[in-house]
């Protein structure tokens, strides 16, 4: 990953005042650590009429997979491959605008104390990026660095020099020419755009990427043309934050027309005088489209498999046409708390009846659990170790029976979406695992086949257009007439050696 700056002058304001601009000297070649492999600076030219810096950042890809993604990911082996082979070292993106930042901070902020004259001044200026990703193509990079002063060559790399008919690549080569902007504008420009092109930030983007773009767009993002691809882009789409920037670029741009401070513009309400409308709970959502389905069902008697702490029970209680509910467990501090919960040593004898909780393990048959209506695995699966999958799977399809089935998991595609949640990380320490919606409905499929069901697939929470809703359901419905018995009548022992 390469990209060069370089500079011309003469006798009187010399091409190498550019070394003290950057904080690095032209007689040396240094290198710094970061995160994901070394930044190497180094300058192939140096004297009073050019003078050129080069940035150079060797990746660790290695590195790059155990702080970017880590586990929770799926397990298919062409996406662990890619995870390895990609272009992530060789085309510029975020992991370059990070090294500029950190290689090149006092320059980014336009401080130099041995040349403070140079540093506020235009300098004629040429920036070249060799492999630069552009989701957008040539047009959107002109588009991009055009209006900010800058002479713009985006030059199409090929596919395969050899093979022209395959067309041009999502890559191109940069050269951008100035004599009207300061080092420090240049480098917040990059700073900014080198990801915005690449569209795919290497690492997680939470709330202090506002700040982060709010500062590097200083005095030219306000009123950018593109202001609203950029500020999505950069923010990884996320829309909260999006929104939040957009909304103090806005007042940006007013106290700039009104020329009074920003504060002064954003002083119309003193303190919130209602209380937010507070959206619900994925776990009250989850539960509620639970209920629906299992009335829409008509079960009257209910499993609960994997309890947990028997807030789905407590809430199958209040519905009278659920004339059994029976909450499993292999935890027995979990079924205490779910017992307290519910307060069954006070509840009355009538509404006592109707509910049960005792300990199992879903990994082996249980003929306690055969001949109710329905079954729910509302966030179980994720919990067991896949090669467990299979025993589990035979124990509730195989075995039991239900007419219904309901599975609900996380989708991992949706995680990107959670301010909260690091880059890379399932959302609870003991999932072994989270499944995109694909490789769940792969799954689910399989598993109807296996034991004569159908499968149907709901989203639960809000269905995002990009990644899909947090939470995925399937409904498996048992066949009035079973066809596949070579699976269907599996043993317990083969469903274990599967």
């Amino acid at each position: 990953m390469f990209l060069t700056i370089s500079t011309s002058g003469d006798a009187a304001h010399p091409a190498t005042d550019l070394g003290y601009l950057l904080h690095k000297h032209p007689d040396k070649a240094q290198q710094f650590s970061t995160s994901y492999g070394t930044a190497h600076v180094f300058y192939p030219e140096a004297d009073d009429r050019r003078c050129t810096a080069a940035l150079l950042l060797e990746i660790d890809t290695v590195a790059l997979v155990r702080r970017g993604k880590g586990k929770g990911r799926g397990g298919a082996p062409d996406a662990a491959l890619a995870q390895y082979v990609n272009d992530r070292p060789y085309a510029a993106s975020s992991l370059l605008a990070v090294a500029l930042s950190g290689v090149f901070s006092s320059a980014l902020r336009g401080v130099c104390n041995a040349r403070p004259e140079r540093a506020a001044a235009p300098l004629p200026l040429r920036v070249e990026v060799p492999a630069l990703p552009a989701r957008g193509g040539p047009d959107l990079v002109r588009r991009l660095f055009a209006p900010l002063g800058w002479a713009v060559t985006a030059e199409p790399v090929a596919l395969d020099a050899r093979f022209p008919q395959w067309g041009d690549s999502r890559y191109v080569r940069l050269v951008l020419e100035s004599e009207r902007l300061t080092l420090a504008a240049a480098l917040r420009h990059l700073y900014v755009l080198l990801p915005v092109l690449d569209d795919a930030k290497h690492y997680w983007v939470s709330s202090d990427e506002v700040d982060k773009l709010l500062r590097a767009g200083e005095g030219w993002l306000p009123g950018h043309p593109e202001q609203k691809l950029i500020t999505s882009r950069y923010l990884s789409r996320r829309w909260s934050l999006t929104r939040q920037a957009r909304e103090r670029l806005e007042l940006v741009r007013l106290a700039e027309a009104d020329d009074s401070e920003v504060e002064e513009i954003d002083n119309a309400v003193e303190a919130e005088t209602e209380a937010d409308e507070k959206p619900t709970p994925l776990a009250v959502q989850r539960r509620e489209a639970i209920v629906a389905a299992l009335r829409a069902s008509g079960a009257a008697r209910v499993l609960d498999l994997g309890c947990g702490q028997g807030q789905l029970v407590q809430e199958l209680l209040k519905d009278v046409r659920f004339t059994e509910i029976v909450g499993v467990d292999v935890s027995v501090r979990a079924l205490t708390i779910a017992a307290r919960r519910l307060k069954l040593d006070r509840m009355a004898e009538r509404q006592a009846a109707r509910v049960e909780l005792f300990q199992g393990s879903l990994a082996y048959t249980d003929n306690r659990l055969k001949g109710y209506d329905a079954a729910v695995l509302s966030e179980v699966i994720e919990h067991l170790d896949l090669p467990r999958l299979p025993a589990l799977e035979y124990a509730v399809f195989g075995h039991a029976r239900p007419r219904t089935v309901l599975v609900t998991t996380p989708n991992v595609e949706y995680n990107v979406r959670w301010e909260t949640l690091p880059a890379g990380h399932v959302r609870h320490g003991d999932h072994r695992f989270e499944w995109t919606r694909e490789e769940f409905r792969t799954w689910a499929a399989a598993v109807a086949e296996r034991h004569g069901y159908d499968v149907e697939f709901t989203a639960v929470g809000p269905d995002d257009p990009e990644v899909g809703p947090p939470t995925q359901m399937a409904t498996f419905v048992l066949r009035t007439a079973t066809t596949k018995p070579g699976h269907a009548d599996m043993t317990e022992k083969e469903a274990k050696a599967a």
